[in-house]
């Protein structure tokens, strides 16, 4: 495997300066997170599009990194294939680096992840980011299977908020266990995954991907395997996570950097990046960690404006969070006609208050927080609104504060 540096600015040398907390915030990189959303009244061939051209125009704001995340069976998400949507992104634009933020490894070989990043990094040589997820719902044990051992007496969860030093909000965590016995999970087993299939330990998967990209790969008999295209490719490797357990500790094991998500889990992103930090071992790839942030972020001319085209993020969620799957993103009339509960709002608080809805320096200022609070060497910011000029508007509108800023 052909290491490409971490730090986009750096072409062809390690992230030498990538210890989280030593990262001057004035030199922090902007990048975008796109799921491909799909607004109300719309189609996926349209949000597909709408990705292009947000590409083509985050490229030329001047981002780092675009990248494009995976969701299934969900009536508001396009994005149900980063690869492919990578080439078509890749192929839209010139020099930003386009990636998956992130392949979910719960329903795909190791072999078919490197083959098909192989293929993009063929194409596209040195801009291909390949960030690795793992699965995000776990089927229940089959019927006859052995009782998991006691597990040990889980800490008290925290039921309160909380701030850091610096200012950042860090909710109380969400309960995903609310989901569990949700039709999507029930749809998502039988449809995404085989029938029976286990699924296999995170770490031997991302060792059999490092191995096959590196060209040493062997399996327990100890038999040689090649992908071709994909052996010696110059990708970027990046996990994710949303705690501080297999993914963060898996990621600093093994010297990769780590992409931690402020948007998807508030509540764990401190504990996330200090258990990266405390578990990583300097590799061919780091000399020593680099953590990039994510943020959900919507910015127009003044503060009223920018929580008026976020205001349907809270109905959205609430559509992840009741199990149902995201719907098409509403406009702020549709959501403002929801006959919204108390039980409601709880389920979505911690992701709304999470939310930087502003004007370009109160947005700059609450990611400035967020830098600092958890010592990121980047930021990766996503935006839905109903709208899609609005969401242009939003990234060129940070893109010139952040500089400024700088």
């Amino acid at each position: 495997m052909t290491v490409s540096p971490v730090s986009p600015a750096s072409p062809g040398t390690k992230a030498a300066n990538a210890a989280g907390p030593r990262t001057p915030a004035a030199t922090v990189p902007l990048s975008i997170l796109d799921l491909s959303p799909i607004s109300s009244g719309s189609t996926a061939a349209q949000a597909l599009h709408n990705t292009v051209d947000l590409a083509r125009r985050a490229e030329a704001a001047g981002y780092a990194r675009y990248w494009l995340a995976e969701h299934h069976l969900t009536t508001g998400v396009a994005g149900v294939s980063p690869a492919l949507v990578i080439q078509l992104v890749a192929a839209a634009t010139s020099h930003i680096r386009v990636g998956a933020g992130a392949v979910q490894l719960g329903h795909r070989t190791p072999l078919s992840v490197v083959e098909e990043f192989g293929l993009l990094d063929a194409l596209f040589p040195g801009r291909i980011d390949l960030g690795l997820g793992r699965t995000g719902f776990r089927k229940p044990a089959a019927n006859g299977a052995a009782p998991a051992a006691p597990a040990a007496p889980p800490a008290p969860r925290r039921t309160e908020p909380r701030y850091t030093p610096e200012g950042l909000l860090i909710p109380a965590p969400f309960d995903f266990t609310q989901l569990l016995g949700s039709p999507l999970l029930a749809r998502y087993t039988q449809l995404v995954q085989y029938p029976g299939a286990e699924l296999p330990d995170y770490r031997d998967q991302l060792d059999q991907i490092l191995g096959l990209l590196r060209g040493d790969y062997r399996t327990p008999e100890g038999l040689e395997a090649h992908a071709v295209p994909g052996e010696g490719a110059d990708l970027q490797v990046w996990v994710l996570g949303s705690s501080g357990g297999a993914s963060a500790k898996a990621a600093g094991a093994l010297g990769l950097p780590f992409a931690a998500n402020y948007h998807v889990s508030p509540a764990a992103v401190i504990e996330a990046v200090d258990a990266y930090r405390k578990a990583f071992v300097p590799s061919a790839v780091l000399d020593e960690p680099h953590v990039l942030v994510s943020a959900d972020v919507v910015v127009a001319d003044d503060d009223a404006t920018a929580r008026h085209l976020a205001s349907p993020y809270a109905l959205w969620v609430h559509s992840i969070r009741s199990g149902r799957g995201a719907i098409p993103f509403p406009t702020p009339e549709e959501a403002a006609a929801h006959p919204w509960t108390a039980q409601e709002r709880a389920l979505v608080e911690d992701r709304v208050r999470t939310q930087f809805a502003g004007a370009p320096d109160t947005v700059v200022e609450r990611l400035r927080t967020l830098q600092q609070a958890t010592g990121a060497d980047e930021l990766l910011v996503t935006t839905i609104t109903h709208d899609h000029q609005d969401r242009i508007r939003s990234n060129d509108l940070l893109a010139e504060a952040w500089r400024r800023s700088a």
